[in-house]
């Protein structure tokens, strides 16, 4: 949608728009600023971005439109934010790489999957005025070290694959006003993998392992406290912690054998968990037991950095055979753009991240006589917020108060001789279990 002003505004009009653009009293995104912003036809844009907390992206006629993806794309863990950043360009391809008249200038930022990385890459993008739209970041630790930087720029980001549960709680801290996200959230993928464990299998004790990050660390707990709520056992060596550079992994296998587990469930990264899986059969007193990590891992990069130990590998990740229709005319997208199979779990999402920007950017936008495009920063920020029943390849998207906009979809995997290989064969066919939809309401 495209509005065009009319500078010799009345002032009834004025008087809507600059009582709309006031931040709600919460603190939390309301409606009401984005739902006038698109009716503000007959409002002068300089007034309507004075009003506006966060001002304006001003796009000048013939000048493109800028969309960002940042997060992680370099380093063992870069195929998380590759995978992210693909879904992004063929969102971008399918709107013919124009938005509300203006071509679409893509350009992303690496924020390294830690919190300092995250730091650098949000001072870089909240630097930068001409960004109109933010998709990111690949990970948790990107977040809490980049959040309060576009918070205070009167910027707003949606993560594909920023999964930790206190991301979009309804306490949150402040600064995640500025965050919202299309995967799921960590509560669910923590309680499926416990529910898995205890209830399916029948495994009565638990190990976990976590990296120090802050997905992994609060994924752990999350799966550990459940799995104890059904009736489990935490062993006492089943808080272990490893650093992510590290490579020897026995002094924490060790530490877990004492008391041996049923299962170690280890949501750490790629490099990791292939020295963990490498190592752990070779653990006396862990010979018999499973090994589970999660969506960090859904990449033929894990398979090829724990090598023939990932056989019978247990993976929770998104369920993509509950994906919308369409989900299937994308993979012959990505197979015809990059000449291959998507690289990780959460390219939809990325897809469906990018499908919100633009349509919350459409929203919005204000045009004036001479063709500057002009986004009302917390107007696009509360249109974000106010998405209801926007189509997706992984579903409805819902946005809620909390920043939470996909259902939540998920499934355990488990790794097979197809994906072992030689050659390495990814992703596995299809799930092995998934929970009961009424799962994601208890």
């Amino acid at each position: 949608m495209r509005n065009t002003l009319r500078w010799s505004a009345v002032l009834t009009g004025m008087l809507l728009v600059l009582a709309a653009c006031q931040p709600a009293s919460s603190g939390s995104p309301g409606q009401s600023t984005a739902e006038s912003a698109s009716a503000a036809a007959s409002v002068d844009a300089a007034a309507v971005c004075a009003a506006d907390e966060a001002g304006c992206v001003e796009i000048p006629s013939g000048e493109p439109l800028h969309i960002v993806f940042w997060g992680v794309l370099s380093g063992a863990d870069s195929t998380l934010g590759e995978d992210s950043k693909r879904g992004v360009e063929i969102a971008i391809d399918d709107i013919n790489n124009t938005l509300l008249g203006h071509d679409i200038q893509f350009s992303t930022e690496d924020g390294l999957c830690t919190p300092e990385g995250g730091n650098t890459a949000a001072q870089k993008l909240a630097a930068d005025t001409t960004i109109a739209g933010l998709i990111g970041p690949s990970c948790t630790d990107e977040s809490l070290g980049g959040m309060q930087t576009l918070y205070d720029a009167g910027m707003t980001t949606i993560s594909s694959s920023a999964t930790r549960a206190g991301l979009t709680v309804p306490d949150r801290p402040a600064e995640y006003a500025a965050f919202l996200r299309t995967a799921h959230s960590d509560y669910f993928q923590g309680r499926m993998v416990a529910e898995y464990l205890y209830n399916e299998l029948g495994l009565k004790k638990l190990a976990t392992v976590h990296d120090g990050s802050g997905y992994a660390k609060a994924l752990a707990e999350v799966a550990r406290t459940h799995f104890e709520e059904l009736g489990g056992t935490i062993t006492t060596g089943g808080d272990q912690a490893i650093a992510k550079t590290d490579t020897d992994m026995s002094a924490v296998l060790t530490a877990i054998a004492a008391d041996p587990p049923d299962a170690i469930f280890f949501p750490v990264f790629i490099a990791g968990a292939g020295y963990l899986t490498d190592q752990a059969k070779d653990t006396p007193g862990l010979e018999d037991a499973l090994l589970m990590s999660a969506d960090g891992t859904f990449s033929p990069d894990y398979i090829k950095a724990a090598g023939p130990a990932a056989l019978g590998h247990l993976i929770s990740s998104p369920d993509t055979s509950k994906f919308a229709a369409g989900y299937q005319d994308f993979l012959a997208k990505h197979k015809a753009k990059y000449g291959g199979d998507p690289l990780s779990i959460f390219h939809a999402h990325a897809y469906d991240a990018a499908t919100l920007v633009f349509a919350a950017l459409e929203k919005v936008a204000l045009t004036d006589a001479d063709g500057t495009t002009f986004i009302p920063r917390t107007a696009y920020r509360e249109a974000l917020y106010a998405s209801k029943d926007v189509e997706g390849l992984t579903g409805p998207l819902n946005c809620n108060a909390s920043g939470d906009c996909g259902a939540p979809i998920l499934a355990v995997y488990k790794v097979t001789a197809r994906e072992v290989g030689p050659p390495v064969v990814w992703p596995p066919e299809a799930p092995i279990w998934a929970p009961e939809p009424d799962f994601y309401t208890k």
